[in-house]
C-alpha cells in the first residue's frame, strides 16, 4: 500500500516539475485527457498517466521567427573544440517536412519552447535509463539525419577546432531571412498505378492544405534532408504494399472499398461540394470558410443538410425571402415555409397542393429580384 501512494506522489512531482504547469492549472489551456486517463479525476483516484510527453506538444511557430543562430556550449568536456554554432533556422526550415518544431522540441509545456538542457542533464551520472544526458540527447538528435545525408558523423562536421572558428553572418548574402530555398507547394500531383479500373490518382496537393487544413507534418511526418539531398541514392528501393501505399490517405478516405475516390482512368477534378455530398454551396454558402460548420479539424463528415442545424427554425416572420432572389406576393407571404417547402433542406417549392395547374419555376409565387 505504501509503494502505491508513494508512486502516485512521485509521478505528479515529475509531470509537473517538468511541464511547468501553474498551481491553478485549471485556467490554463490544457485538457484534462493530458495528464489524466479517467474523464473524472479525484484526489483519492487521480488516474494520472506516467507521462504525457506527445500530449504536451504545444507548439505552433514559423521557422523565421526562431533564433537564427544559437550557441551550444552547456558541455565543457574537452578544451579542443570550440562551442557550436548552431544554425538554428536553416535546421527550423528543413524541419517543415519533417513535424516542425516538434522534431527536436519533442516535450514542450503549452506556451514555451524549452531548451535540451532543462529535462536532460549535462552530468552523465543519470539514473533514469529511458531519458539520455545532454551530450546523449544532442548527438541522438543530430547523427541519425547527419548520417544518412551524408555519410559522415566526423566530430568535425559539427564541432571546430578552438581558434579555428568560421564567422557566421547574422544575415543570408542576399538579404532575405530564409536560408534554405523555399518549397512551394505543388497545386497537384499525378500517380500512375497498376491497377486496371484506376491508372490514374489525381492529388489535388495545394487543395488538401488551403481548403482542408491539413499540415505538411500530417503527412510528411517521417521524411528529412535524406530524400533530396542523400549522397548515395537507393538503387533498389523497397516495394511496399498495397497497405503501405494507402496509410496516409486512409486517416481521412476509405480505402478498403471506395477506389473510385481517388482512383481513375483519367485525370479527376478538384473537390467539388455540390457532386461529393450533394449539397451546393455556391449560391449562399460559397464565401464561408469551411470551419463554418466543419468546427473541428480535418472531420468533414456527419453533418446534415438541413437549414435548421445552422439557422434554426424559419417562419415567415423571421426570414426575409428576399435574399432567395424572389420577393413573395401578399397571397404568399404569409403562408409558413413548410406550406410549400416539403423538404428540410428548403429546395425546390412544390404546388400541387393548392394549385392543380401551376407549377415552380413556371409560375412564380412572387417577383423576382436582383
Amino acid at each position: 500500500m505504501k509503494i502505491k501512494i508513494l508512486y502516485w506522489f512521485l509521478i505528479p512531482l515529475s509531470i509537473f516539475g517538468q511541464t511547468k504547469i501553474d498551481k491553478n492549472h485549471s485556467s490554463q489551456n490544457i485538457k484534462c485527457s493530458t495528464c489524466h486517463s479517467c474523464e473524472i479525476p479525484t484526489k483519492e483516484n487521480p488516474c494520472i498517466k506516467p507521462c504525457p510527453r506527445e500530449s504536451m506538444i504545444r507548439i505552433d511557430q514559423k521557422a523565421e521567427d526562431a533564433p537564427r543562430i544559437l550557441t551550444i556550449d552547456r558541455i565543457k568536456e574537452t578544451d579542443i573544440y570550440a562551442p557550436v554554432k548552431f544554425s538554428h533556422l536553416a535546421h527550423a526550415e528543413m524541419s517543415d517536412l519533417a513535424g516542425g518544431c516538434r522534431t527536436c522540441h519533442h516535450y514542450n509545456p503549452p506556451g514555451n519552447v524549452i531548451g535540451c538542457s532543462e529535462c536532460h542533464a549535462t552530468q552523465r551520472q543519470r539514473t533514469d535509463i529511458n531519458k539520455p544526458d545532454l551530450k546523449g540527447a544532442y548527438h541522438q538528435q543530430c547523427m541519425n539525419c547527419h548520417r544518412a545525408w551524408s555519410g559522415n558523423t566526423d566530430c568535425i562536421s559539427c564541432h571546430e577546432i578552438k581558434g579555428k572558428e568560421k564567422v557566421i553572418a547574422s544575415v543570408t548574402s542576399d538579404g532575405k531571412k530564409r536560408i534554405h530555398p523555399e518549397i512551394k507547394t505543388p497545386d497537384k500531383i499525378k500517380f500512375d498505378t497498376n491497377i486496371k479500373h484506376g491508372k490514374q490518382v489525381t492529388f489535388y496537393h495545394a487543395e488538401h492544405n488551403e481548403l482542408f487544413g491539413l499540415e505538411c507534418s500530417d503527412c510528411h511526418s517521417n521524411e528529412s534532408c535524406v530524400k533530396c539531398h542523400a549522397v548515395e541514392k537507393v538503387k533498389s528501393p523497397k516495394k511496399l504494399s498495397s497497405k503501405e501505399k494507402h496509410k496516409k490517405c486512409s486517416s481521412c478516405h476509405n480505402t478498403e472499398s471506395n477506389c473510385s475516390s481517388c482512383h481513375s482512368n483519367f485525370e479527376k477534378g478538384g473537390f467539388n461540394h455540390a457532386v461529393v455530398t450533394g449539397f451546393d454551396l455556391t449560391k449562399y454558402h460559397g464565401k464561408l470558410n469551411c470551419s463554418r460548420c466543419h468546427t473541428t479539424k480535418s472531420q468533414f463528415k456527419g453533418l446534415k443538410n438541413e437549414c435548421k442545424n445552422c439557422h434554426g427554425e424559419w417562419t415567415w416572420e423571421n426570414f426575409n425571402h428576399k435574399i432567395t432572389g424572389l420577393v413573395l406576393d401578399d397571397t404568399h407571404g404569409e403562408f409558413e415555409c413548410e406550406n410549400c417547402h416539403k423538404e428540410a433542406t428548403y429546395t425546390k417549392p412544390e404546388c400541387s397542393d393548392c394549385h392543380e395547374d401551376k407549377s415552380y419555376p413556371k409560375d412564380l409565387p412572387g417577383k423576382k429580384v436582383k
